[in-house]
Parts: C-alpha cells; structure tokens; sequence
C-alpha cells in the first residue's frame, strides 16, 4: 500500500513507487549455476553487442533507452535515459514514469465508470448512487463554496467547547477516522495470535511529512518549517481566529513537543518492539494524566479486554503534554487539524493554501492536480470497492489472473530451490523456512466477497459530509471487529490501485488487478520482460515474508521466532551489507539512503529480482531462447526489470521520501539489486572498470 504524510499503517509491505507505490508494497538466492569461465564466476563472456532497434512485441520501450549509456555502466539510465532527458514531470505532479502513468490510466477508467454512474438515475441506496453522488458532490466546486464553513460548524462548536482534558480525551476518540489527533487507532490481525483482531495505538498528528522535519537544522528542512507557519497562519485566519500568527506559533511548538517524543522511522519498522498488549487498566498505569477511558469510550473501543500499545514511551510523552499543555493550545491544534484535513471540500481559499504547502512546498508540485482526479482517489477511500467491482468486470480478463497464477506459482517453485541451495543457513531452518513458504496464500485481482456499503450515508450535494461519514463508517466497520475473528479474505487494497503488497499476519501475497498490465505485466510480451517486470514484483512480496520483519513471522502468521540463534546472526550480518551498500548511495547532495529503513525493501527487491531471473531460466526449460532486438533473453529480462523502475521526481519530493518511506529511490531499485545478481554480470559481460561491476566474491546474496 502507498504510504505517504500521516500515520502508516504497520504490517502490510506495499511495492510502492509512489511512496508507497505500492505500498505495497514491501541477500539472494543461489547463485545461478554457470559454466566455468563465465562473468559470475569472475571470468569474462563474450556478449553480443546491444543494438538499439524497435521490436513491437518484445515488452521493450526502445524509444526510452539511452545508446550512449551501456547497461555494463548504469542499468537505469541505459534503460531510461532518453525517457528521463525528454519526459519532463508534469507541472501537477511530485513523480512521473510507467507506474504515474499506470495510476492515470486506472484513474481515468475510474472517472469513466463514475461519470457514467453520476449522468445516471440510480436507485436511491444502491452502490451505484453512492458512487454518482459522492463523485459529483466532490466536483461541485461552487456548491462548496456557496456552503462556506457551514458544514465545519457542528465540529468547531465541539472543539470550542471543550471545558476540561477529560472532554479533550473523549473528543480525540470520536474523531478516529475524521482527524489525524495524536494517537490514531488501528484494527488489525494480533501480531502473536492473528486469527484474532486486535486494537493496537499508533503515533500521528504531525502536520510537517515526519518528526525530522520539525527535529533537524538542515536548510531544506528549515525551508519547509517555515512554509508551515505560513500555512498554518492561513488556516487559522481562514478559520475566523482572531490571532493567527500567535496561534500559528502556539500549534507549531505543540506539534514539535509531539515530534521530540514520537518513534523514528526505523524502530516503528520492528515488530518486536511495536508489540506491547496492555490492558486498558495497564495502559491507565503506564500513561497516567490522559482520560483513557474516555477516549476508549469515544473511539468506541470501551470494552475491549486488550490492546497492543505500538509505540509505549510516545504514549507516555503525550498523556505527559496533555497535562502541561493548555486546554486552549489543544484547542487551536483540533482546529488546524480539522481544517487541513477536510481543506479539499472547503472553499477554493483553503484549497489553495493546502496546495501551496502540502503540494508545491513539500512535494515541489508547480500546479494543483485536476478535481476530477482528487474526486476518484477520495472515492476509493470511501467505496473503493463497490467501484472496483465495476472495474475488474471491464478491465481484469480472466485469461489475466490465469496467467498470474502460473508466474506465481513458478516463483514460489524457484523460492524454495532457492532456499534448498542456501549455504549460509541451517537444514533445522530451511526446513521451517520451506514450511512458511508452503503456506503463502496468493489473492490476484479482486477479493471473492465485495465489501457491503449498505449502512454508508451518501448525500447529494454534501461533499464535506461524505468524506466525513465515509472515514467514521470505515473506523466504525473495523472498530467493530476488535477482540474477534479475522477476516482472513478481506484485502488491503482495491482493484484499481497499481500496486500490490505482502500481509505478515496473513502470510499473503496480494496483487490487484490495476498492476496487472504492461509494461509490468503483458500477455503480449516475451516471457523474459514478463519475468523481470512482473515476476520480480511478485518475487519481492514473496521476498517480503523473508525480510528482515516479515522473517520474525511464522507460517501461520504468529511473530514467533522459527530461525536458529546462529543462522539469524548469519541472516543480519547479510542485511549489515545491504544497509552498507544503500547507506553510500546519495539522491540530494548530504542527504543519502536511510540504509536501515529502507532495508526490508532492499531485501525484497534484491531477493525478487534474484528469484525471478531463477524462475524465469526454469521456464525455458533449457530451450533455445531467440535473439530479440539484438538482445539475449537473458539481457532482455534485466532490461524489463530497469524499465520497471522509468520514473523521476521533484527534489521536495525526493527529501520527503528519503525522510518517510521505506523504499529507495527508483534508480538504485534498479541497479542495487542488479550489482548484486550474478545473471547480470553474466549476460552483460561486466568487467573491472566498468560501473556496474563487482567482484562475484563481495556480491550480496541472501534467498
């Protein structure tokens, strides 16, 4: 799943390009046996030269490559270089490249289903008014701004007038799935018992992208600081308060005591350490000065025998500034938050300065996104389903999930060679390790049960109040579940998003429908660009599951330790190097690669290309493999995996990821993996000197 500003939802590991994509999404296999003498045994192959002719029907985009650059020196760049010297990002957007452009195509597919739907009369309650209503309420800029702050009242005359902490308290648990407040509440699989859904806490409420923003000196990060004063000033205005700028300045230092207390990025990737059950009296005791039992009350988990508390010490320091902080100071921090939260279906005024910040500041956008575009992402947030169901009916051929199934299944075969082939691991281990990969469950396309709206409130007209109601209507279906049965068929993500992810709890591969078209999935293509693009996708949420958090889970989904002592050691002093070898790499002059969050992806994308130019080679079952373009299969599958990675991105944006999210950025996705993979240096031929060459003695293989 994509994650982005704001809370990040642990456990589902989403491929994500866009921070996450996809989220979803989420070293090394077996040296591929080759001949004595060849490139990755440390000798050298002679290759055929790379000729850079059109074939319609080989996957390849041929238009994108660079000549002068060879693969030997820069993966990407070989394979994208023409693309990124003339594809300038579009003014509306923060990143651009296939999958952007994927994601426009499902949006677009998305906005015909729904202006169909909307042009229509359908039955009153039905999925399909729902649809139309709440899409066209949402593009009704004028009735928005004929509404004014109207259909804010009801929620600022709540906020001004809370008289003690314990309302506080009880305000910040009605508000779940309304207002990112400062402890945000989850419903998900119990990490220890997964058959059972679980309350679990997690830290938000920052306005800035995370806590570095706020925490570090460094110029860019001063620069967007005081972009959100600014911001800040203008909501407060906007919103009728008397003294913005002292406000402005009083909400700020509120939200930088939250960011002194609040967990990095890394620990919150630790499952161990974000597993804390506690009963509600346990918590009381640990975290005294906050009304839990009225927040409980609020967020409608006041039963609930257990929760698992993910972040302890943060929960401290906030029950700690509800009591040192002024009720009014709390006050004016509900109303931004409300404002900047709901600022899309508020008059053009704050639509504006949301933009100016969140768009231009932060993510270096030039101009705004179309209106119809921000009407279907908020669509699928609210009845992404309901709308998928229409999509998979037009879009996902059966043929489609077939053909999935073959790849998936030939990846999972290609794994647990992998894992039989594996020198520096255990048979105690390998054997638990073929054991989990046994159960993997693999959901391509859509679910088999589509999520009922039945009892969601959509209104003509009222796009502020649909947004409101459908976000308590989500919080409020899965509030429900807490302390019951899990839904183990429920998915993560709609149809139509293009990404795809892995659930450590499930131990589930997921991929929806959106993902499943060229350039990383044809049915038209080549098998050898099939398998570098879609199958190592596929091969990185297997991957996920043996990462360096989705290892710590068992078959069945239980954090349970299955690894002995000893090949665990082996296992991290692997990811050790990896997190060297990303921690080197530098995007923005003094800003490099987080290493260590980005890790567990780092491992996914290493082990799936691996296991997928593996699988790909049992595919052919030693048949002879033609000569395409002038390119070997061989060279023609690590082609379709760079071109997989074609994007670029503004540099706010590329400061905000790097501080954020868990995947590297697009170019060392590429070619990090590919230094490592003996099958690349062996179809390109790499030798001393060259850029992409290592020696086969220092490369990095862990699956």
């Amino acid at each position: 799943m994509q994650q982005e500003e704001g809370a990040r939802r642990p456990g589902r590991l989403a491929l994500a390009w866009v921070a996450a994509l996809p989220a979803a999404l989420l070293a090394g296999c077996a040296a591929h046996q080759q001949p004595a003498g060849s490139a990755a045994a440390g000798g050298t192959a002679a290759q055929p030269p790379i000729v850079m002719v059109a074939q319609p029907h080989s996957g390849l985009d041929r238009n994108g490559f660079d000549a002068a650059v060879r693969p030997q020196d820069d993966l990407f760049r070989a394979a994208n270089g023409r693309w990124l010297k003339e594809s300038p990002i579009p003014p509306d957007k923060a990143d651009h490249g296939l999958a952007i452009q994927l994601r426009d195509r499902s949006d677009e597919r998305v906005r015909k289903i729904v202006e169909e739907l909307a042009a229509g009369s359908q039955a009153p309650g039905s999925d399909a008014q729902k649809i139309g209503d709440y899409y066209r309420s949402y593009l009704d800029e004028a009735a928005i701004e004929s509404a004014g702050l109207a259909p804010l009242a009801p929620w600022l005359a709540e906020i001004d007038g809370l008289k003690d902490k314990a309302g506080l308290a009880a305000l910040m648990g009605r508000l779940q799935g309304v207002v990112p407040v400062p402890l945000v509440m989850w419903i998900d699989a119990d990490a220890k018992d997964p058959g059972i859904y679980r309350a679990v806490t997690w830290q938000d409420g920052l306005g800035l992208p995370n806590r570095d923003y706020y925490l570090k000196s460094e110029e860019r990060f001063a620069k967007a600081r005081e972009a959100y004063l600014g911001y800040l000033e203008s909501l407060l205005s906007l919103g009728g308060s008397g003294d913005a700028q002292r406000q402005a300045k009083v909400v700020f230092a509120l939200e930088e005591r939250l960011a002194r207390v609040q967990w990095s990025p890394v620990d919150n990737r630790n499952p161990l350490k974000t597993y804390n059950p506690m009963t509600p009296a346990a918590l009381r005791r640990a975290a005294p000065g906050f009304d839990w039992p009225g927040f409980l009350k609020g967020a409608m988990l006041a039963d609930v025998d257990k929760l698992t508390v993910a972040q302890p010490s943060y929960v401290r320091g906030f029950s700690a500034l509800v009591q040192t902080t002024s009720l009014a100071a709390w006050k004016q921090y509900l109303r931004v938050r409300l404002l900047d939260s709901r600022a899309e279906v508020l008059p053009a005024a704050f639509r504006d300065a949301h933009f100016a910040f969140h768009g231009k500041a932060i993510r270096g956008q030039q101009q705004d996104r179309p209106r119809w575009q921000k009407a279907t992402e908020s669509l699928d947030g609210a009845l992404g389903e309901a709308v998928g169901r229409i999509y998979v009916s037009r879009h996902f051929p059966p043929a489609h999930k077939a053909r999935m199934q073959e790849l998936v299944a030939n990846l999972l075969a290609a794994y647990g060679e992998s894992i039989d082939g594996l020198t520096w691991m255990s048979d105690t281990t390998k054997q638990r390790a073929r054991q989990k990969l046994a159960k993997y469950v693999a959901k391509i396309g859509y679910p088999d049960q589509w999520r009922d709206y039945s009892k969601l409130d959509v209104r003509a007209g009222d796009a502020f109040g649909n947004v409101v109601r459908a976000g308590r209507f989500e919080y409020e279906r899965t509030a429900a579940r807490a302390g019951k049965p899990v839904d183990r068929g429920e998915w993560g993500m709609t149809p139509q998003k293009v990404n795809a992810y892995y659930n450590p709890s499930f131990n589930e591969i997921v991929f929806p429908a959106a993902i499943l078209e060229p350039p990383f999935f044809d049915m038209g293509a080549d098998d050898a660009v099939n398998y570098g693009a879609i199958g190592a996708i596929i091969g990185h949420e297997i991957s996920h599951g043996f990462d360096d958090q989705g290892s710590q889970f068992d078959g069945d989904g239980r954090l349970n330790n299955w690894w002995t002592a000893a090949d665990r050691k082996a296992f991290e002093a692997l990811g050790a190097r990896l997190v060297a070898q990303y921690g080197a790499y530098e995007p923005l002059p003094g800003h490099k690669v987080n290493g260590r969050l980005t890790l567990g992806e780092n491992i996914a994308d290493l082990s799936g290309l691996q296991i997928a130019f593996k699988a790909y080679q049992i595919s052919q079952r030693g048949k002879p493999v033609p000569v395409i373009d002038g390119l070997t299969g061989d060279q023609r599958f690590f082609l379709g995996w760079a071109q997989a990675w074609r994007s670029q991105r503004r540099e706010a944006r590329t400061l905000q990821l790097l501080t954020i999210d868990s995947h590297s950025p697009a170019e060392f996705r590429a070619n990090g993996p590919a230094v490592n993979t003996d099958g690349f240096h062996q179809s390109f031929g790499t030798q001393p000197g060259d850029g992409m060459y290592k020696p086969a003695e220092t490369r990095i293989r862990i699956w």
